[in-house]
Order: C-alpha cells, then structure tokens, then sequence
C-alpha cells in the first residue's frame, strides 16, 4: 500500500488546496465531490456524500486501486445562515445532512479498511463557530460543534485499532464558500442585527486566511504520530478558544454577541 489520501470536498477552496498539496509530497489523491476533475496526482471520484451508497463505491474503488487508505481528510461542508426562528426546518436538515451526516458516511466507508490495516489517520475539517457559536449561523456552528463530538467519541473507539482521529477548527477563511452561502434574510423586520450580522461575518471571511494557508495546516496535523484531538487554526482563533475556555460561558457568549450587532 501506498501513501493514499482521501479528500471530501477537494474541487475548490480547502479541499483543493489541500488535495495539491498532498499531490506535490508524493500522495496518491483522491478527491471526492459533484464537481471536481483529475489534475496531476488528483485522481476525482464523483461522489455526493449525502449519499451512502454512492459513498462506499468510491471508498470500494480506491481500495481495489491502492490496496488501503492512509489518511481521510472530511473537508465537504457548506453554510446557511439566518435566524433560527425563520429558517426552514428542511435547510437546517439539509446543513446536517451535508456537514454531519456526509462526513458520518464517508467516515464509516473507510473505518473497515483502516482497521484491516491496524492504520489510518482520520481528520474532519470543522470551524471555531463549533466553540463560538455565532449568531444568525447557528446551524452552521451547530453542525461544526456536533463534528467535534463525533471525532472526539470515535477517537476513543478506534484508538486500540491504531486509527488516530482529529479535528481542525479554522478561524475566517478567504474562500469561495463565502459566496455559496445559502443566506436567508426572512424575519429581518423583527431581527434588525441580522443583515449587519451576515455582512460583517462576511467581511471577516474574506480578509481571513487563505487556502492554501490552511491545507499545509491540515497537513501537518495529518503528519503528526499522536495528534491531539482538537486543533484550532491562526493565531487569534487560538486565542479566542483558549479565552472561551477560561471565561464564564456568559460572558463568551455576551462578547461573541456584541461582535455581530
């Protein structure tokens, strides 16, 4: 077995950043998503991670190619954002479905085969919004906070099987996600902050940090013998987590409160 990598969500921003990055330290990649291409040492698999069974063929196909998995980096996601009480409970659905539920399946397609091989390292993609929850995105933050949960129980589970699980929480990234954002401003009338709240986390995102800054960050955390099991991205995030943790959960929350109004 090779070095070969698995990336969800690998056709733009992270992902395929990330997916290069891989490619130019000699892995075997393999990009998962609706509408990637092959590139040089980027072999695409159309795949819609919603879909389980379409999961495990492209699973089943890189294991009939490469013998094995080495490493899973669950990077497919979106965002939705608006006010709770206005959003459709079919979005908020939707935003599980692709961010959890995706990333679930695809985990689940490689976990047989790492145990086989007594190896694998599993990393998930998630947000600082999983410790700071931010408001008018709260399914967002919701399903980036039940990632957490998830790496951090399937750690303990797989870890006597020499799989090592780990999380990476990124602060505002510059990327095309931005402007994919299923964006909802009903009930503005009754939530003045919302439309200043959305384009100020927007500002944010777009002078953040860059992809490719962020794909040699999930690197090197996929590079790590013992990785830890939560990992935050930029400095000031890892500031604001390690703040999160020390202050009254009140006042976190009061603060994260005042930066979108």
């Amino acid at each position: 077995m090779s070095n070969t990598l698995i990336i969800t969500g690998g056709s733009s921003g992270i992902g395929k950043a990330t997916a290069q990055l891989f490619a130019a330290r000699g892995y075997k990649v393999y990009e998962l998503s609706r509408s990637g291409k092959s590139a040089d040492g980027i072999c695409h698999i159309d795949c819609d991670v919603t879909q389980e069974e379409t999961v495990q063929q492209a699973v089943a196909e890189v294991v009939k190619k490469e013998g094995g998995v080495d490493i899973l980096i669950s990077n497919a996601g979106f965002g939705i954002s608006g006010a709770v009480e206005f959003t459709k409970t079919e979005d908020a659905k939707r935003q599980f479905d692709v961010n959890f539920f995706g990333a679930l399946n695809v985990v689940k397609a490689v976990l047989s085969v790492m145990r086989q091989q007594h190896s694998g390292r599993i990393v998930f993609t998630s947000s600082v919004a999983a410790v700071l929850s931010i408001p008018y995105q709260s399914f967002y933050s919701a399903s980036k906070s039940a990632i957490n949960a998830l790496a951090l129980a399937l750690r303990n589970e797989v870890s006597e099987f020499g799989i090592t699980v780990t999380a990476l929480m990124p602060g505002d990234v510059s990327t095309g996600f931005t402007s994919a954002r299923d964006k909802s401003l009903a009930g503005e009338e009754v939530y003045t902050h919302m439309r200043r709240a959305v384009e100020a986390m927007e500002r944010d995102e777009q002078s953040g940090m860059s992809s490719e800054y962020l794909a040699k960050q999930l690197y090197k955390v996929a590079m790590k013998r013992n990785p830890k099991p939560l990992y935050t991205a930029g400095t000031e995030y890892k500031i604001f987590v390690f703040l999160e943790k020390l202050l009254p959960k009140r006042l976190s929350n009061w603060i994260v409160g005042l930066l979108y109004r």
